[in-house]
């Protein structure tokens, strides 16, 4: 959500933004405009019958039995304009509140012009593909092969985008999971164990609603959802609290089941394990004041977490920075890792590391006080650390050697009995 005064100040901004995300809201920005000003307007009036209800109130005290019933019946028209016009202002607040959660964050200047994901604009690269004198096979080839995969009972126990590991999968999975928690201990962030199952207030706290319903999966008789990644529940952590400014940033990690209803991907991605309905990952939040160059640095912090594994892994990637048409609602800057990935021929997204300045702050009422105790909206970022079972689609394809087996990246080693799939 975004303060009220950008749209007082700078309403054109708000509506260029929204286009470069091509969320076009130049009529809702209008009309939020009217609507301040509207409410803004009621305020002396209202205030001047408050003010105009309390003399009265005092002045009954001495007055004479006539004059009493004059007042009384001053009290009763005061008491039912007041009334009419706090009645005014909620609906005209609610309405301002229900277009506010529709208004996208406006994006950085330098985020790149674009529509979709081939005008995203590429940073760096870091590795190369693996050069095959073979031909080489794609990871459900392999994970048929070797007995890691099952998607043929698992598309009939739970249907399509559905998948069982299995043997040397399940462990060389929770190796990688576990790999990357640990690295993100060593970094400082506080690990914790997170709620699945989230109420509506964090879902819209941190920008999934409304809009995102369509790819959560919802209990409608408990009013929860299932999160879509662990980014929710620890950015809602401390929602509603003040912080004191020399307890930040807050750096937090889980790794979670995530679950995501793919709508809108029907035919694509259908095989193996890049698309799937649930998965895990290890997420990483910060916390911190707001400031704009705190934030930069530390989306380059988050970065360089998620590069450091896929570095560990040996999987060779590029950073891409996200076009205005692949951000979200609250993303003012996105860079996008992207993992080779034999199979498709090119880098595939595994990763994103996103920064919103107050917008989901200010959403979830999280703030901090400051040195000069001024109360304020903190800045959150996140970024995946990993991502599994898509991550096991470049190491099982870029490692693979032309007997089939497959190679364990040592840094796994300490968490395995094994160290290669023969």
């Amino acid at each position: 959500m975004l303060d009220i005064r950008l749209f007082r100040e700078d309403p054109e901004r708000i509506k260029a933004g929204a286009r470069k995300k091509r969320f076009p809201r130049d009529g809702e920005v209008d009309r939020i405009v009217a609507l301040d000003g509207e409410i803004r307007s009621i305020l002396p009036g209202l205030e001047g019958l408050r003010a105009e209800q309390k003399r009265a109130g005092k002045a009954m005290g001495k007055a004479s039995p006539e004059e009493r019933a004059v007042l009384l019946e001053k009290q009763k028209d005061l008491k039912a304009r007041i009334k009419a016009l706090e009645a005014k202002k909620k609906s005209l607040e609610e309405e301002l509140e229900s277009l506010l959660f529709l208004i996208p964050n406006p994006p950085d200047p330098d985020v790149p012009e674009g529509e979709d994901e081939a005008d995203n604009v590429e940073v760096r690269r870091w590795g190369k593909p693996p050069s095959f004198s073979f031909e080489p096979k794609d990871h459900v080839e392999l994970g048929e092969m070797h007995g890691l995969v099952d998607f043929q009972r698992a598309g009939k126990i739970a249907g399509s985008r559905n998948y069982f590991l299995k043997g040397k999968a399940v462990l060389l999975e929770e190796a990688i999971l576990r790999f990357a928690l640990d690295h993100m201990v060593k970094k400082g962030f506080t690990p914790l164990v997170v709620p699945l199952l989230v109420r509506d207030e964090a879902m819209r706290g941190t920008g999934y609603y409304p809009g995102g319903e369509e790819q959560a999966y919802r209990v409608e008789k408990d009013g929860l959802s299932l999160v879509g990644t662990a980014e929710v529940p620890l950015t809602a952590y401390h929602g509603g609290e003040i912080l004191a400014e020399e307890d930040l940033p807050v750096r937090l990690v889980a790794r979670s089941y995530c679950f995501r209803r793919e709508a809108g991907t029907y035919g694509k991605d259908t095989r193996g394990l890049y698309r799937v309905h649930q998965f895990q990952k290890v997420e990483q939040v910060i916390v911190d004041v707001a400031d704009v160059e705190r934030s930069k640095a530390h989306q380059e912090e988050i970065l360089k977490n998620a590069e450091e594994v896929l570095q560990a892994l040996g999987m060779p990637y590029r950073v891409v920075d996200v076009c205005g048409g692949e951000l979200g609602m609250g993303q003012v800057r996105k860079y996008d890792l992207e993992t080779w990935m034999p199979s498709r021929g090119n880098y595939g997204e595994t990763h994103s590391a996103s920064r919103f300045h107050e917008f989901q702050a200010r959403r979830l009422n999280l703030r901090y006080r400051d040195r000069e105790g001024k109360v304020r909206f903190c800045h959150t970022l996140n970024n995946t650390v990993v991502a599994s079972p898509r991550i096991l689609i470049p190491l099982l394809e870029n490692l693979q050697r032309e007997d089939g087996s497959i190679p364990v990246p040592e840094c796994l080693h300490p968490y395995l009995d094994f160290t290669e799939i023969p």
